[in-house]
């Protein structure tokens, strides 16, 4: 009996002998379905390959075995197709979008056939990074083999499927970067029992945080190890259901709007290695319950509104992230801190901690690289001698107190490369031994400290370098830097002379400089005529200081040139022709400077993304040109305290960025010199009577100021359309007639000066519209009748009403029925219609000919107090010839 089974035994064992010996010989080969080849023919037939990558996908010149395919998988025993490799083979856009666009299966404009539906042994399908479009087919619900499905970054535009519940074996889904898909996660996700990887970020769920944990929360959670659902609109509170996934590796729950505390449940995920919940709305403190996380190598919960004291998270060895920036954290640092020996990256920055970081905090903190400290009111107390026990690559600590000697424990860091030390209360010159190695840096910021003396010639930096060196006390001649640099920030020292060995080098080699800043210096002399190997130029200011002389010729070859500062110098002649080449600027600011001559057209023609046109206080004269009216991105026109004249140009309703505000463009003006560094633009803006600093909110700032100038006429009814306009000041001018009674649809006013004029009539009832009006001058024209209500408008000074005939509140002279005339009320009393119309004929002539004088000789009156003198005189005629008609 037993030598029967052994020979049983054998002879099994020779059959698979000879089966795996045939096998492996080939002889087995049965090649691909043939109905699965069609599918995978039409499912090329249905796509762009304009990569050519699926070119063996052809049954001509012996490619009519699909399982020998690029991309294909098959099992060779059946012929059926396993697998499906297709994702984008170029790894990301940042190494070379057009590479990585020309690698797409697709291109755009392809979908995925349904015939991929008849694939019925498929267990592995990656299509990602294709940008394939159109709507997920039904029939990828027949793939029910499937362990392996990435959809993720393509272009589906239709609801998020809820046939999930089919792929019962399935064990990793990716829809991410669809941000087309729409809709709920369904309940048939809750009976994927197999999944170990959830992807869905960068979707458009708009759904309540609580119900998908809870979807999630069932069979899911047994097995889950990685679940990504960030950036994908959800809301809603965190709850303790997160406490059932218990073999969680990862939780990204990151770019969402989720609310309410950290639960602290989390402590039970004890697999847990990566958590994000950083750019939500999450509040409250962070509970100690984190630190009892072994595993937890990765913790990001920054941009949240998180308070109170930081825990002590000294158990965490194997931390390695720990980003918590930008919340509300107050208090000190625990000493804890230093036994986190593992960490490699450290953000604290922006928010209100306080208190001593000393030693003991870095004293086991071998491996830290990377460390930002800035925008609290930490002191950092430590030895003169002491030698830290890592080599940072980044150090950021700006306003903290690290003062006031220069912290020598700095040159012990061979490999830093960005250092922020800015407003550290450091007093004193910087050491000669610094310089040695500062060529090092890519990135370095003293600014807001008391440094003084001289800077050395900083020519020999190999990196593309930000330098910002601003509001010190930093004296002598400019340094020469190395063309390496691409910004530089010298703004608020006392450095002086001229700047030509600092802007013309010998070598006359081109410059990489993207942003140069020099403002509010002593800096002097006319500006040289080199600016030829500046053509990177982005962004230059060289406001408030002592420069001569005409605008350099050469300054027009800066054409990538976007902001450009030139205010609070002595600076002359014309505006030079050769400026309209630099067509990419956003803001000229020309202001408080001796220009003269008229505004040129091409300013109009040329500048067509212009934002900002300040020509404030020069010596421009003549009437505007009209090719200014094209300026249809213009936020902010400051023509005041010049010598212009003529008609205000009906046309400026073509600002179109005037009527209305494009809020998804945020609040800034910016300018990038390269993906990390740029600047913020910012302007100096007289509004509601005071001049006033705009930085952050430019962006949302629309300004029109043409006061101390000689227009004439009456104040151009299309002018109302411009409904975002917040300041309006046609103050010392001669203009004439009636307020526009539409001045009411300028709903966004803030700020309105029309003093000084000759305005007549009353003030238009709209007014009262008005409901964010804080500021308002009418004072000194010849206005009459009641003041409109309106509750803004009774809380004004009276002083904006003064040098008129005007009755009612806030003024003391009350209104009698006689004094308010109906709106129909005839000047000349018992005249006649023909008569009033032969009498105020006559009047428009004379007044015709006065202004038409005035246009003549008022741009020679200089003086501004004789102008503003003749312009009485021009205002008393005006009521005497009224008195006698």
């Amino acid at each position: 009996m037993n030598n029967a089974v052994v020979f049983v035994f054998f002879e099994l064992l020779l059959v698979i002998a000879t089966f795996k010996s045939s096998f492996c010989s080939g002889s087995t080969y049965v090649g691909c379905v043939e109905s699965e080849r069609e599918a995978l023919l039409m499912f090329k037939k249905d796509v762009n390959d304009t990569s050519n990558r699926l070119a063996s996908w052809d049954i001509d010149g012996g490619g009519g075995d699909c399982c020998k395919w690029v991309g294909v998988v098959c099992n060779y025993l059946t012929g059926h197709v396993l697998e499906l490799h297709l994702r984008n083979p170029q790894k990301s856009p940042m190494a070379g979008f057009e590479a990585y666009e020309r690698s797409m299966l697709v291109g755009f404009g392809g979908i995925i056939s349904n015939q991929l539906g008849s694939l019925s042994n498929l267990q592995y399908l990656d299509l990602g990074s294709n940008a394939l479009e159109g709507p997920i087919p039904e029939e990828i619900q027949n793939l029910t083999c499937l362990r392996y499905l990435d959809l993720a970054k393509n272009f589906f535009d239709s609801s998020v499927p809820t046939w999930w519940g089919n792929f019962s074996r399935l064990e990793y889904l990716s829809l991410s970067h669809n941000g087309f898909l729409q809709g709920k996660i369904s309940r048939s996700f809750g009976r994927l029992c197999n999944l170990r990887t959830i992807s869905l970020s960068n979707l458009n769920f708009n759904q309540e945080i609580s119900e998908v944990l809870d979807i999630f929360s069932g069979c899911v959670s047994n097995g889950l190890e990685s679940l990504d659902l960030s950036k994908s609109q959800f809301s809603g509170k965190l709850s303790d259901q997160l406490e059932r996934f218990k073999n969680l590796r990862s939780l990204v729950l990151s770019y969402n709007s989720i609310s309410g505390p950290i639960p602290w449940s989390l402590r039970e995920l004890l697999s847990l290695t990566h958590l994000d919940l950083s750019r939500n709305k999450l509040e409250g403190p962070i509970p100690p319950s984190l630190g009892d996380l072994p595993a937890l190598k990765y913790l990001d919960l920054s941009r949240n509104k998180l308070n109170g004291s930081l825990p002590s998270l000294g158990k965490l060895s194997s931390l390695t992230y720990l980003d918590l920036y930008n919340n509300e954290l107050s208090g000190p640092i625990p000493l804890s801190f230093g036994e986190l020996s593992s960490l490699d990256y450290v953000d604290v920055s922006l928010n209100k901690l306080n208190g001593t970081l000393s030693e003991i905090h870095f004293v086991n903190l071998t491996r830290l690289k990377f460390f930002d400290a800035s925008e609290n009111s930490l002191i950092l107390k430590v030895n003169l001698d002491w030698i830290p026990p890592f080599q940072l690559e980044s150090l950021y600590m700006g306003s903290c107190h690290l003062g006031p000697q220069f912290p020598s424990w700095i040159y012990s860091q061979k490999v830093l490369s960005e250092l922020d030390i800015s407003n550290s209360g450091i007093v004193g010159t910087i050491p000669s031994r610094f310089w040695i190695f500062s060529s090092q840096f890519i990135l370095l910021n003293f600014s807001h400290n008391q440094f003084h003396g001289e800077i050395p010639n900083l020519i020999e930096t190999t990196f593309r370098a930000s330098l910002d060196f601003s509001s010190n006390n930093f004296s002598g001649p400019l340094p020469r830097v190395s063309h390496n640099v691409i910004s530089l920030d010298f703004s608020n020292n006392a450095f002086s002379g001229p700047i030509f060995q600092f802007l013309c080098d010998e070598r006359n080699e081109s410059k990489g400089m993207s942003i140069l800043n020099l403002r509010n210096n002593f800096l002097s002399g006319e500006l040289p005529d080199c600016w030829m190997s500046w053509g990177s130029l982005g962004a230059l200011y060289l406001d408030n200081n002592k420069f001569t002389g005409n605008i350099p010729i050469s300054m027009g070859t800066l054409s990538g040139l976007e902001l450009l500062h030139l205010r609070e110098n002595s600076l002359t002649g014309t505006i030079h022709a050769s400026l309209g080449n630099c067509t990419e600027l956003v803001a000229l600011s020309l202001d408080e400077n001796e220009f003269a001559g008229n505004i040129p057209t091409w300013i109009g023609e040329r500048f067509s993304r212009m934002m900002i046109l300040s020509l404030r206080s020069n010596k421009f004269h003549g009437p505007l040109p009209l090719e200014l009216c094209h300026l249809d991105s213009l936020h902010i026109l400051d023509l005041a305290l010049n010598n212009l004249s003529g008609t205000i140009p009906r046309c400026f309703s073509n600002f179109s960025a005037m009527v209305t505000v494009d809020y998804s463009n945020g609040n800034h003006i910016y300018h990038s010199a390269d993906f990390t560094i740029g600047i913020t633009e910012d302007a100096s803006l007289v509004m509601k009577g005071t001049r006033l600093e705009f930085k952050n909110t430019l962006n949302l700032v629309r300004i029109i100021d043409l006061s101390d100038n000689n227009f004439f006429g009456e104040i151009p009814i299309e002018m109302m359309n411009l409904k975002a306009l917040q300041s309006l000041n046609l103050s010392h001018n001669f203009l004439i007639g009636r307020i526009p009674e539409s001045i009411g649809a300028m709903r966004s006013l803030e700020s309105i000066d029309f003093s000084a004029n000759q305005l007549s009539g009353e003030i238009p009832r709209s007014f009262s519209e008005l409901n964010f009006l804080s500021y308002l001058n009418l004072s000194d024209n010849n206005l009459t009748g009641k003041i409109p209500s309106g509750t803004q408008l009774q809380s004004l000074d009276a002083s904006s009403y003064a040098g008129n005939d005007l009755c009612g509140l806030p003024l003391p002279k009350k209104c009698s029925v006689s004094a308010v005339p109906e709106p129909d009320h005839e000047i000349g009393g018992d005249k006649t219609g023909d008569e009033h119309e032969v009498i105020w004929f006559s009047v428009s002539i004379v007044l015709g000919f006065v202004v038409g004088f005035w246009s003549l000789i008022g741009p020679l009156i200089v003086n501004k107090r004789w102008r503003y003198r003749y312009s009485l005189f021009l205002d008393h005629l005006i009521n005497k010839l009224r008195a006698v008609f």
